[in-house]
């Protein structure tokens, strides 16, 4: 497995309409793996956008193969510098961290995800997913899929917690975005919200973990949710 990182030039035409559109991302992302064929079984892609500033965002993309990325620098990217030996892009052997992986290790991390429940409006009627659109519910989501992930999001100190609130644990949510787009090869329209988690964990369960960071965690994975990464506290 392979972690790799890109970085947008925003004032480039290219790199916003890519940015605007998750479903030519997703082709973008695709692109870059030329063994890789669209309905072929195995490890899924997972890719992320962070925006960090307006003239900061980052694409992060975890793969089973090592990807070549030479058309997203020359469409979105940096050309000349990348011409000068770097090549635009930042790809590292995802394995060994994998593997390092302890139980009882904490953690800061990064999720993006949609998240979602099925609800009926009326009775009779068959459920329909449907997107959880408050942070309150958005968090209960999260909690409620981290002992099958492999992970505990850890809570505020005593002092600082505000219970009545749903303000209890080490997380923020934050950057939600409401998109519609047309289904490509379709008539229909896919309509999602994605919401990005940062926050602190502890390894409870690491075998499990690992596939939450390889595999995904929740739906919309093709659309830039599911990817969550990690960095070390402090």
């Amino acid at each position: 497995m392979y972690l790799t990182r890109f970085r947008f030039n925003t004032a480039r035409a290219g790199a916003r309409r890519l940015l605007s559109s998750p479903q030519h991302l997703h082709a973008a992302v695709m692109s870059a793996f030329p063994e890789i064929l669209p309905a072929a079984p195995g490890p899924r892609v997972l890719w992320r956008t962070d925006h960090n500033a307006t003239a900061e965002v980052q694409l992060y993309v975890v793969s089973p193969a090592r990807p070549d990325l030479t058309h997203l620098v020359e469409q979105a990217g940096w050309p000349a510098a990348a011409a000068t030996g770097t090549a635009g892009w930042q790809t590292y052997a995802y394995a060994p961290f994998l593997e390092r992986l302890d139980k009882g290790t904490t953690w800061n991390f990064r999720l993006t995800a949609n998240p979602v429940h099925h609800a009926r409006r009326k009775d009779g009627e068959p459920t329909k997913r449907t997107a959880h659109l408050t942070a309150r519910h958005q968090t209960q989501w999260l909690l409620q899929r981290q002992d099958a992930g492999g992970f505990r999001i850890l809570a505020k100190p005593a002092d600082r917690r505000h219970t009545e609130h749903g303000d209890e644990h080490q997380l923020a949510v934050h950057g939600q975005r409401n998109l519609a787009f047309a289904k490509q090869g379709t008539t229909g329209r896919v309509t999602l919200t994605a919401v990005t988690f940062d926050g602190r964990l502890e390894v409870t369960d690491p075998d499990a973990l690992r596939a939450v960071l390889t595999a995904g965690l929740g739906k919309a994975k093709a659309y830039g949710c599911g990817l969550m990464t990690l960095a070390p506290i402090g």
